[in-house]
């Protein structure tokens, strides 16, 4: 397979609460932030349906799959993924709750608040040797066991999933490094002797600051929450938390993760 650059990016929902930081107001400097570091593959989380739709006009290059997570707003969040449509075909794709039911659409699971889903995609790239798995996923805020559990139920559906194929796990997992959701997914067996690694650790250096989150206008310390896990047959090129912003604020109350590999 040909290199590969990966994107996280926790673009925030669309919320009038925000003020001058709402959605209104930074849309095209999310879709300016993804066109300038051009991923072949990006994960979002929390994109409502109106806000992924302005993404599709703002970013023609690319198609999207994922459903939203809430069956009674249909304009609910997804964690959706987009990929760049000269390059991929999807081979198959699917999203699924982080519940005790992850086939009932709109059930919350353990202590969550919200409902919460993981999307997954099978990419295929013409004349390439392996197919792509890219699994993105937004672990709940509030309830510790359902993070632990929503990425235990998301990684055992991936390993059910793939043989051969290179993996990508992204997200936001609420979750710093060394915590219980990100330790569960660092070292994951995908069998046939293959682990999940977190991509920080498979780089020798790392460009940008630890911390993943903003007030929009300042970094805020001690919070790098949003990861990127590839199969450890993955060679990683680099590593960035992308701080871009304009004169006002930064694209989003998160920095995406932007990750170059090659598997």
């Amino acid at each position: 397979m040909n290199p590969v650059r990966l994107m996280s990016f926790n673009v925030r929902y669309d919320t009038a609460a925000d003020g001058v930081h709402n959605w209104a107001h930074r849309r095209r400097l999310v879709a300016d932030t993804i066109r300038y570091h051009d991923p072949d593959v990006v994960g979002v989380q929390e994109a409502m349906t109106h806000q992924l739709r302005e993404l599709e006009t703002m970013l023609p290059g690319y198609e999207w799959v994922g459903d939203a997570r809430d069956t009674a707003a249909p304009s609910g969040e997804h964690t959706a993924v987009g990929y760049r449509r000269r390059r991929f075909t999807v081979e198959g794709t699917d999203t699924f709750w982080l519940s005790e039911t992850p086939e009932t659409a709109g059930s919350v699971g353990w202590d969550a608040r919200h409902p919460r889903v993981a999307t997954w995609v099978r990419l295929r790239e013409p004349e390439a040797d392996r197919d792509l798995v890219v699994l993105n996923t937004h672990l709940d805020h509030h309830g510790e066991r359902a993070r632990r559990e929503g990425i235990a139920l998301a990684l055992s559906r991936l390993a059910a999933l793939v043989d051969d194929e290179a993996v990508v796990v992204c997200g936001d997992f609420n979750c710093v490094v060394g915590g219980p959701a990100h330790a569960a997914a660092s070292g994951y067996d995908l069998g046939g002797g293959r682990r999940l690694r977190d991509s920080r650790e498979l780089v020798s250096s790392r460009h940008g600051p630890t911390t993943t989150r903003t007030d929009f206008e300042d970094l805020l310390p001690g919070m790098g929450i949003d990861h990127v896990f590839l199969s450890d047959d993955a060679a990683v090129t680099g590593w960035s938390s992308v701080t871009d912003r304009d004169d006002d604020h930064y694209a989003s109350d998160h920095l995406p993760v932007v990750v170059d590999c090659e598997f």
